[in-house]
């Protein structure tokens, strides 16, 4: 799989976005699996789409979306730090992040799944050294490619654990810079049930914990690919609420502003993962999922 990677992430972006898109077609020719959670989270996202030709736009473009950032990610990891940053046409907000780097409180950015996700670690390296959460693949080859291309660049890697809590803790106590993805479904010990999407699903404190203790910054940062497949930056400061210290209203607050960045450019989240699983008062979802 390393070598793989390697020759695949060669080939020209046009082309490998091509190759998402003919795999695209057939996940949602077949009623694969990933098309199945897509369209069950899409559904109870957007109740409002009733018409069954809307539900299948959203699912089509979405799937294309996902299999794009999939491959992106791959070419990503493959590039130099300078190629990526090559595909960036426009950066929008920028000074939202700049301004909370200068005031030395520490920042937390805030990314969802969303877009390319990928080519911001470039970006954020041209501002310091962020400190993230590194949680080793389980095939040995493809870790060894991302690990690589995550040594690229000036970010410190620590573990997904108490750990590297502690030095995310700390970093941000200094002024430092770190980056969370909130929108995975996390362990019940680390988590309470927040709305998101309409689904009162378990959602993570992590983020909401930290801001609260250390009172820095929290910056929502999108990479959104445009018409043209090219890619922009969005940089938003986000709700003070998330500084609350009543950790209900802080993870709501995070929840919303979650949505908020997603439904700029909804097709282009991975709806193929399974974030309600568990939504309180209620059974597993997927679990009648075909294995297609």
């Amino acid at each position: 799989m390393y070598f793989l990677f390697k020759v695949v992430s060669l080939l020209p972006l046009c082309v490998l976005q091509w190759i998402a898109s003919c795999i695209a077609l057939l996940l949602n020719s077949y009623n694969s699996s990933m098309k199945q959670i897509t369209q069950i989270n899409l559904k109870l996202a957007y109740p409002h789409l009733t018409v069954q030709q809307q539900h299948q736009a959203l699912t089509k473009s979405s799937l294309k979306s996902q299999c794009m950032t999939y491959i992106e990610s791959i070419k990503c990891w493959g590039m130099s730090p300078e190629y990526n940053l090559g595909l960036l046409k426009n950066i929008y907000g920028e000074h939202y992040f700049t301004q909370a780097l200068a005031n030395k409180k520490g920042v937390i950015v805030v990314i969802a799944h969303f877009g390319c996700w990928e080519l911001l670690n470039a970006w954020l390296n041209q501002y310091g050294s962020p400190m993230i959460m590194y949680k080793p693949h389980k095939n040995k080859a493809i870790d060894r490619f991302i690990l690589e291309a995550r040594q690229r660049v000036n970010a410190t890697l620590v573990p997904t654990d108490e750990n590297g809590v502690r030095a995310i803790f700390k970093h941000l106590k200094q002024g430092g810079l770190t980056v969370i993805l909130p929108d995975h479904l996390p362990k019940e010990s680390g988590g309470i049930y927040s709305e998101f999407f309409g689904q009162k699903t378990l959602s993570t404190t992590l983020v909401s914990k930290l801001a609260s203790k250390i009172r820095c910054n929290v910056i929502g940062l999108s990479c959104i690919r445009d018409e043209t497949s090219g890619f922009n930056v969005h940089c938003l400061p986000l709700s003070d609420d998330i500084l609350s210290k009543d950790l209900q209203t802080s993870v709501d607050s995070l929840n919303q502003n979650l949505e908020d960045m997603i439904n700029v450019a909804p097709e282009q989240y991975i709806w193929s993962y399974k974030r309600f699983r568990k939504v309180e008062g209620q059974e597993n979802i997927y679990q009648k999922i075909s294995l297609v």
